[in-house]
């Protein structure tokens, strides 16, 4: 009967021409005759017509068969609820079964809501529910995001005696979790007195969905620890995007070895994540080898290469992959775009960032949003077309905001250009920014123009907001660890072999030509002052002890929480080449490849 339409077998279901047997045989063979043309029903036209003979001979009463002829219609691919419902309001006493299946068929179609409500109808028909009735209930309430319906549920499983049951612990936790009650999915979490693999990875998906990084590694390690829990595939992708934010490399590289030794082949999705914590971590070179043998890519696979393109200063490179993805015949999006214009704002390409912004709006039909203007506002000033910059916010048809305005000042800044700069900071202060930051940069002119007086004027004004800038501080990972040093603090457990490291370096860089760069230290002291200024930076101290601590020749990352100054960048220039180090510093959101005593940035940040 192999390749037999369905349609063709319902004569499985007629009265069989064999000798008589008892009412109570015929009864079970049918229910299994129906099971078996269910099974292998393939649309909603052969479904209709297993639904006539079943009706035929009077087996819709049935629980077995009602249910199996639900379950079929609700929560097959090609099914239809609309169907499903109208089977269910025949059936004239539902039981829990049932039910059960027709809450998980409106949650497979994204009905959420229907799927509460007919739990509620269950409870008042007097259905009893059961442990299969709440995770899908859970899920619903996740989708939801209904808290207080989630917590109500809760309760019922409490007076129902299953708030032990794995299931729905493991369904409460991720409910919590998506809700973003943290502190009551750790409970429910804490409380388990039997966890599985599934409530590792609720609990380490509900911490990764609030964005609590650190405590993702530290629950994973945890999960590692008990030794006998091999993670599933989402929970390791939910410790990759830690490692992506908090920019733990090697920790990044130890769970991409254990995707390889447990799973045999990657989805799109989890790939995209090994590209980004790779082009994020800083080793761009191992996320295009990645990107380059996908099988399958999609649109955010190509967005994050050409974000992480432009993050490494590569802008050409970033707009061959853009026109390999329309080759591929993927259309771009709003965010897409963003990655397109900060590739060329990274890499100074100002006639390919208008022509590509042009494109944007009347070929693509995309229309701009803030961060588009943003990006195309950086692009002209990092270019040193500041007027142009200034006239493009004034022209814009939506309101600038404070990142737009921050990134005027900043060209200001690096172009000398005070009467612009002065227009840029009094819009920020006028928007209320509580960014400390603005009124660094401000101060940092007047001081480069040697206006004292405006100067200590903003800084004044800063205090007397209570603002305080964070320190500078860079973040070295040194054999699986994060070590992290701020600007002219000594008091570092190992600061004493990291002064030493640092006076072998000055005496070193004197030898081939280095000159400290003392304009960069903004303040009215002598050039000896200035020069010990500059000596102490943040990113000299991590660089200094990671040479002590890393073997000859191995790579040194290093993250920075402020943007390095042109003393730092040529300095770690001239340390590349004396030490044979590659050396790769995270500045913001750009990264600087140093090797052989060049930058990746072509001096151009």
């Amino acid at each position: 009967m192999t390749g037999t339409s369905v349609l063709n077998q319902t004569h499985l279901l007629l009265p069989a021409k064999e000798p008589i047997q008892s009412p109570e045989f015929h009864l079970s063979l049918k229910e299994q005759e129906c099971l078996s043309l269910l099974k292998r029903c393939k649309s909603v036209r052969e479904l209709k017509q297993i639904h006539v003979q079943i009706l035929k001979i009077g087996l819709l009463g049935d629980s077995f068969c009602a249910g199996n002829l639900v379950a079929t219609c609700a929560l097959s691919d090609w099914g239809s609820m609309d169907y499903a419902c109208s089977i269910f309001r025949h059936v004239k006493e539902p039981q829990t079964f049932l039910f059960n299946t027709m809450m998980r068929g409106h949650v497979k179609d994204g009905n959420w809501g229907q799927a509460l409500i007919l739990y509620f109808d269950m409870l008042k028909s007097g259905v009893e529910p059961d442990n299969f009735t709440y995770p899908v209930l859970l899920k619903a309430c996740a989708r939801l995001s209904a808290t207080e319906e989630g917590m109500q549920i809760h309760g019922h499983t409490s007076k129902l005696g299953l708030q032990g049951d794995l299931f729905v612990q493991n369904s409460l936790i991720n409910m919590y979790g998506k809700c973003g009650k943290i502190e009551l999915a750790c409970a429910v979490f804490d409380q388990m007195d039997q966890k599985s693999v599934a409530s590792w990875g609720a609990i380490i998906a509900a911490h990764a969905s609030l964005g609590m990084w650190w405590e993702c590694l530290v629950l994973f390690g945890d999960m590692n620890r008990e030794g006998c829990w091999r993670a599933e595939e989402s929970t390791l992708v939910s410790v990759l995007s830690a490692c992506t934010h908090l920019r733990v490399f090697d920790m990044g590289r130890c769970t991409h070895g254990s995707l390889l030794r447990n799973f045999s082949g990657f989805n799109v999705i989890v790939e995209t994540s090994l590209i980004d914590m790779y082009v994020k971590c800083g080793c761009l070179e191992k996320g295009l080898c990645l990107f380059h043998n996908m099988a399958k890519r999609n649109q955010l696979s190509f967005s994050v290469i050409i974000s992480g393109l432009a993050m490494h200063g590569h802008g050409r490179k970033a707009l061959e992959v853009f026109s390999k993805m329309l080759e591929e015949g993927l259309l771009p999006d709003d965010v897409v775009y963003v990655g397109v214009l900060s590739a060329c704002s990274h890499a100074g390409l100002v006639d390919e960032g208008l022509q590509c912004f042009n494109r944007m709006k009347f070929e693509h039909g995309i229309q701009p949003t803030v961060q588009h203007y943003g990006c195309l506002v950086d692009l002209l000033g990092r270019a040193g077309w500041v007027r142009a910059a200034f006239e493009l916010i004034e022209s814009m048809p939506i309101r600038p905001n404070d990142v737009i305005w921050r990134s005027l000042l900043s060209a200001c800044r690096i172009h000398g250009d005070m009467e612009l700069g002065e227009i840029a900071a009094r819009n920020l202060m006028q928007s209320n920014s509580r960014n400390p930051g603005d009124y660094v940069v401000l101060s940092n002119m007047y001081a480069k123009a040697q206006k004292w007086d405006d100067f200590a004027r903003v800084r004044t004004e800063m205090v007397s907001k209570g603002l305080v800038q964070t320190p500078g501080f860079s973040m070295v990972e040194v054999q699986r660890k994060v070590f992290k040093f701020v600007s002219h603090d000594m008091s570092h457990p190992q600061c004493d072999g990291v002064n030493e490291m640092i006076h072998q370096m000055e005496w070193q860089l004197r030898f081939d030509g280095y000159v400290p760069d003392t304009s960069q230290v903004l303040l009215d002291v002598d050039e000896e002052e200035k020069r010990e200024r500059l000596k102490y930076h943040s990113q000299k101290l991590a660089i200094a002890f990671a040479l002590i601590h890393t073997s000859q020749g191995s790579p040194v990352r290093i993250v920075r929480n402020l943007r390095m100054c042109s003393d730092c960048h040529t300095y770690t220039k001239f340390i590349s080449v004396i030490y044979g180090r590659e050396i790769t510093v995270r500045d913001r959101n750009q990264f600087h490849h140093f090797k052989d005593g060049t930058c990746s940035c072509r001096d151009y940040w």
